[in-house]
């Protein structure tokens, strides 16, 4: 062993735990508010008397302001430096948030969501670049491991939160509740991160901005469409996917020319970081994809509230907690090669059970197997991305945090509509009731009819038993043959993650003025 891996901590130190203390505020607020938001669309209907295509605009602004301005983050951090990026970055979201609680009406909402979301779209990469350069590559694994919580455990507390919130005061608190912990995250991280030395070499690549960023929005805008029209053959869903990927692959094409393009690409050519972000995209196609389901059949099948369906979902959360500390530990020490598929097998294995549900499956074996899903989060997610990020120099960390954010959002996105797409299509094959519509006309499926009076008494006495029963046994088919896609994408995710490094990797060491030197430290 070389004296300079001997030299390395072994431990995460007081200041580094400082540093992640201001990112995983962050990281909390952008998390949980996307899912908390997820609750409040059924009372955003009825607030502002809106459609639920209206009101799902605030979640799909949000996501497309993120897609807008998280290419820019990797060059923004070079040239501002990170400090008073990531500080400017929780104000917008902090404002973004106070604005959304005046909104008076669905378009007010969706502007000051934007808002939100040009701020939150910067907290993520921005997050994991302070703390990669600030822990060093021997200590990476440990220190995404603590990154890691909030972004496993928004999808479970959040519909908690969210639940309790909208109960117990009024969607406005979802929002202002950001206000008391932005206001201390931006003292904190004025307080605790370094003073900034930016930059300011590098040329902003104007033209791949104007390329990229539009190309990402239009076609998440896309993908976003396709649960609402139910077939990629719709004008609002291929259009604009159509038109975004041009431009994105206009830019693939072109990013190889300029000396510093808006994403750097090239990194790519690192092997590591290649077969990390495939495999990372495969995961989360799987994991958001199939994530928003599981609360959903509580809610739609099992009749369960908004806050109960969240209690439901708190053992994945709890198993996550338990694996991820050890994940991130062993990160730093075995190559996550070696650790990777097993924790995958994990959440295969829970996620079979799901393969098999009815209405009126065991609490118990539904709970079991989200700890032994959490168990495998816990050790997947965080160790691809260390695996990702651990062999880049100083100063490609914060391009590669931005590739890696960009891949998430665009899986996570293409995962939600996927499911959510075969989800519909599955219910929509139920038998349509005689003689009954909805407000707009439409014909109602025994399946449609059987979802709504688990939440509304009066759907439920106006409709025969006997097809109620029958609707909700096909609904619950209905969400069995969706959960087997998110199992089989599980499974596939295993071919990725068998080429990720199996030995020992030569990490970049950092010296004390922050450039990087290839060092290789063996890792034990």
């Amino acid at each position: 062993m070389s004296s300079q891996a001997q030299a390395a901590p072994a431990k995460l130190d007081a200041a580094v735990l400082k540093i992640a203390g201001v990112v995983v505020l962050g990281a909390i607020m952008s998390i949980l508010d996307i899912t908390v938001v997820s609750v409040a669309l059924p009372t955003f209907q009825s607030e502002f008397d809106a459609t639920y295509a209206e009101v799902a605009w605030t979640m799909t602004g949000y996501t497309l302001a993120l897609a807008t301005v998280i290419p820019l983050t990797g060059w923004a951090a070079d040239r501002f430096g990170t400090k008073r990026l990531y500080m400017t970055a929780l104000l917008l979201f902090t404002i973004g948030s106070v604005l959304c609680s005046t909104a008076d009406n669905i378009g007010q909402l969706v502007g000051y969501r934007v808002l939100q979301g040009l701020g939150g779209g910067m907290l993520m990469p921005l997050g994991m670049t302070i703390m990669t350069r600030a822990a060093g590559p021997e200590r990476i694994g440990r220190l995404m491991a603590v990154l890691g919580i909030p972004m496993l455990l928004g999808p479970i507390g959040g519909p908690i939160l969210g639940g309790w919130l909208i109960e117990a005061a009024s969607w406005h608190w979802i929002f202002l509740i950001n206000l008391p912990i932005g206001a201390v995250a931006l003292v904190y991280a004025w307080w605790a991160l370094e003073k900034d030395s930016p930059e300011p070499s590098e040329s902003f690549d104007f033209l791949g901005m104007l390329m990229l960023s539009p190309g990402l929005a239009s076609f998440l805008y896309g993908v976003s469409s396709l649960p609402g029209e139910g077939k990629f053959t719709a004008t609002k869903v291929w259009a604009p996917m159509l038109a975004g990927a041009l431009l994105v692959i206009g830019f693939v094409v072109y990013s190889f020319k300029p000396k510093h393009p808006l994403l750097d690409l090239r990194l790519l050519r690192n092997r590591n970081l290649s077969v990390s972000t495939i495999t990372l995209a495969v995961f989360t196609i799987a994991f958001m994809g199939a994530g928003l389901l599981f609360p959903s059949y509580f809610l739609q099948i099992r009749g369960e509230s908004t806050l109960s369906a969240g209690l439901l979902m708190a053992p994945q959360g709890i198993g996550a907690m338990v694996t991820m500390p050890i994940a991130g530990m062993l990160a730093d020490k075995i190559p996550v090669g070696r650790t990777v598929p097993f924790a995958l097998l994990l959440i295969a294995a829970g996620f079979f059970t799901f393969t098999q549900v009815d209405t009126d499956t065991s609490y118990v074996l539904l709970c079991g197997s989200l700890f032994v899903m959490g168990l495998g989060m816990g050790g997947t997610m965080m160790p691809i991305m260390t695996s990702a990020l651990k062999t880049l120099t100083h100063h490609e960390v914060a391009r590669g945090s931005t590739l890696l954010n960009i891949l998430q959002q665009i899986a996570g996105s293409v995962g939600t509509a996927m499911m959510s797409v075969i989800l519909t299509n599955q219910l929509n094959d139920s038998p349509v009731i005689p003689g009954m519509a909805s407000p707009t006309g439409d014909p109602v499926t025994e399946a449609g009819a059987a979802i709504a009076a688990q939440q509304n008494p009066q759907i439920a006495a106006a409709v025969p038993p006997d097809l109620l029963e029958r609707g909700l046994n096909f609904a619950a088919d209905s969400f069995a043959t969706t959960f087997w896609v998110g199992f089989a994408l599980t499974l596939l995710t295993l071919i990725p993650a068998f080429f990720l490094p199996r030995r020992r990797q030569a990490a970049q060491l950092l010296d004390d003025q922050g450039a990087a030197a290839a060092t290789p430290i063996v890792l034990h």
